[in-house]
């Protein structure tokens, strides 16, 4: 997983490390500081978690696995296209 992803998107869904780790399904007492080792790269999450996560930010899954950035903002444009209603 590429750590710093998780917290460009959480940030740019203007959700904090609790609120996304409550709202992807970690117990509260302790979604702080998961989503803080996940995002400093000092733990990975599984996969089913991670797709959680990706729910949530409304991003793909593989956003957070795609190695070159250029080509994550690429498919990350090209995921949020997919989704904008029909003119």
């Amino acid at each position: 997983m590429i750590s710093y992803r998780l917290k460009s998107a959480r940030t740019k869904a203007k959700l904090t490390q609790e609120k996304l780790g409550v709202m992807a399904g970690i117990d509260e007492s302790t979604a702080r500081s998961r989503v803080s080792q996940y995002e400093n790269g000092t733990y990975s999450p599984n996969f089913d978690t991670m797709c959680h996560f990706a729910r949530v930010l409304n991003v793909p899954e593989c956003y957070f696995y795609i190695l070159d950035d250029e080509f994550a903002e690429k498919v990350l444009a090209l995921y949020h296209a997919s989704k904008a209603p029909a003119a």
